[in-house]
């Protein structure tokens, strides 16, 4: 069946949300931020929710967020880097649609994160590391590896357009 919903997963700074963008304007759907919707809807940013509420809190919005995008088609979503390691989310986003991994080395990962506390996750660099090799198991999940470490958005969006390009069509 050709999907309706691509879900762009993989670790901070890895570009979903610039793919997103990209993929949604190539394909003609519409692109949509989880961790913008968290924001938005706690008002508030992903550093002050943590702050404030901790991380506990930013996954109940999070998984809030995607339940809110199941209904939607035609959509491509940018996940924030935590929300595809639950078991139950990956569950969801599985049944919903089709998962791609945006695989970036963390040495590209490193060079790519600000330095102003917008990433309450990426302040301890040993910390940062660890959780990195810790995600990748549930990352190799996708139904899809992109190697994101040195394409661009254009690129990666023709290799999407082909892997679609070669699923199965129902009518």
């Amino acid at each position: 069946m050709t999907p309706t919903k691509l879900y762009l997963v993989g670790f901070m700074a890895a570009g979903k949300s610039t793919l997103a963008h990209a993929l949604a304007s190539a394909l003609r759907w519409n692109a949509v931020d989880t961790d913008a919707l968290v924001e938005e809807r706690q008002g508030a940013s992903i550093a002050e929710i943590f702050a404030t509420h901790g991380e506990a809190a930013f996954r109940a919005a999070e998984r809030t967020a995607l339940e809110e995008l199941a209904p939607r088609q035609q959509l491509v979503v940018a996940t924030g880097g935590g929300l595809y390691v639950d078991p139950e989310n990956r569950a969801l986003i599985d049944r919903d649609g089709v998962a791609i991994w945006l695989d970036v080395s963390l040495k590209r990962i490193i060079e790519r994160l600000p330095r102003d506390g917008r990433r309450p996750l990426a302040a301890d660099r040993v910390g940062l590391e660890r959780l990195y090799e810790a995600r990748k198991s549930a990352y190799r999940q996708a139904h899809l590896r992109l190697d994101a470490d040195a394409a661009g958005p254009d690129e990666l969006v023709e290799r999407v357009h082909e892997w679609l390009g070669r699923q199965p069509h129902t009518k």
